[in-house]
């Protein structure tokens, strides 16, 4: 973190997402405030309170992209929530604390898997060992001493010792993965759901431990060829590394200092000011009930209980039919940094096309190059695919870029169906294939509007 500082944030950022600058510096700023707060003493920094955000904008301008991004960049446990899913039927208030739990068991996947890759080597050399155990056998009486304390049959250990380097050389050079060998599973027991799990959570309770006695793990042998069974032994080693209290202590202390909600939607829980009533009630509602974790508040866990204090959140909507202002006083206060992202136009449009890592015009030719075909597309095809899109948000619905991947699709829908067929071929993608293929669609605007 302390090399990320927030130049070189919005730097990596501009690898992946065009544009957009500022809600790139919003978000550089923010999470570089994080890293100033660790470095304060506690009893200052306890008080220091994360610069949430809200981004305004229309659909597929990049908002999502921007804070998952972010949250790779630096290892955040990362979590995308709708905010209008808590307005469906059925919600019940304090659901809202299921982001932190998700949250929070994201982050434990995360650490459990650091956990492993730092075990690989030592897992991979106890599963060698287990699997040899199963591929040459321990003869009878290995290991025996008579009773001066020597061994009762040397030559016969040494002999077994020497076979069993041997093997472990071939199942290191793959010479024995044509072999099977019996392994013992262990299967999981029949998963149960218990209604009303937020309440138990919040009593420190979790019935599925209490449960589990019911239903002990049983074991099952299965045939399995030796790179199969090496795999399984090494996952079920390493997690036997791994110190299950140590992940939660860790899981917990990462989600609640690097945690990142991003709540998507959040202009569909605004009330409108030309009064307050019917659906717009429950949208306030819904305010309320996540003011709190957005405040700072505790929530428990089934691994204990998480302080939402510093966790970041990332707000984000259109807000065509209300404003910012129209969210309740409180959870504005809670969002200091507001930024607005503009709308794509075809310029745009030719940029995320060429210069992002994973830019659709290398995403395609690289799919398709795995049936053998050789797809390139000219400089004029790329101009000419950015501004069919730019035409169509124009007339139709305002997608943003996630447009492109409609015209993509439509542009070589013949190549990816007939590819199995056109192996070693080279194909050219020029403006006047691009105008073939989409002229019609586009100029039918009752045809586009269901077809891109």
């Amino acid at each position: 973190m302390e090399e990320l500082t927030p130049a070189r944030i919005v730097e990596e950022l501009d690898r992946y997402v065009i544009g957009q600058a500022d809600a790139k510096r919003a978000v550089a700023i923010a999470l570089r405030n994080r890293w100033r707060r660790q470095q304060l003493p506690p009893e200052l920094g306890e008080d220091v309170a994360p610069k949430n955000i809200i981004m305004i904008g229309p659909t597929g301008v990049g908002k999502t992209e921007i804070a998952r991004r972010l949250a790779r960049l630096t290892k955040s446990p990362f979590i995308k929530v709708e905010a209008s899913k808590f307005t469906e039927v059925g919600y019940v208030g304090r659901d809202v604390e299921s982001i932190i739990r998700d949250l929070t068991e994201l982050a434990r996947s995360m650490v459990q898997e650091e956990q492993r890759e730092l075990n690989r080597a030592r897992a991979q050399e106890l599963a060698e060992e287990r699997l040899l155990d199963l591929l040459l056998p321990r003869p009878p009486g290995f290991g025996a001493l008579d009773e001066r304390g020597q061994p009762r049959d040397p030559l016969g250990e040494e002999h077994y010792k020497r076979t069993r380097e041997k093997f472990k050389s071939l199942l290191r050079e793959g010479k024995l993965d044509d072999r099977e060998v019996e392994v013992e599973v262990t299967e999981k027991g029949p998963e149960i759901q218990f209604l009303g799990g937020a309440d138990l959570e919040q009593m420190g309770l979790n019935l599925k431990d209490l449960m589990g006695g019911l239903f002990p793990p049983r074991t099952k042998r299965r045939r399995l060829s030796v790179p199969e069974a090496l795999k399984l032994l090494r996952q079920e080693e390493a997690d036997k590394l791994i110190d299950p209290d140590k992940v939660n202590a860790e899981a917990i202390h990462r989600t609640e200092q690097s945690g990142i909600v991003f709540l998507d939607e959040i202009d569909k829980i605004a009330s409108n000011a030309n009064g307050r009533h019917g659906p717009d009630i429950s949208r306030e509602g819904v305010q309320r009930d996540l003011l709190p974790i957005v405040e700072g508040s505790t929530v428990q866990t089934k691994y204990g209980p998480v302080r939402t204090d510093h966790v970041l959140f990332i707000a984000a909507g259109a807000f065509h039919m209300v404003k910012p202002s129209d969210l309740i006083p409180e959870l504005q206060g809670r969002f200091p940094i507001r930024v607005e992202l503009s709308s794509l136009g075809r310029d745009d449009f030719v940029r995320i096309l060429r210069e992002p890592e994973n830019a659709l015009v290398r995403q395609y030719p690289a799919l398709l190059a795995t049936e053998g075909i050789s797809v390139s597309f000219t400089d004029d095809a790329v101009e000419e695919v950015a501004a069919f899109a730019a035409r169509i948000n124009e007339q139709t619905e305002d997608i943003g870029a996630r447009r492109l991947h409609t015209i993509m699709e439509r542009l070589l829908e013949d190549i990816s169906f007939n590819a199995p067929e056109m192996s070693g071929k080279e194909v050219s993608i020029d403006a006047a294939y691009v105008r073939e293929r989409l002229q019609g669609i586009v100029e039918n605007l009752d045809l586009s509007r269901y077809i891109l």
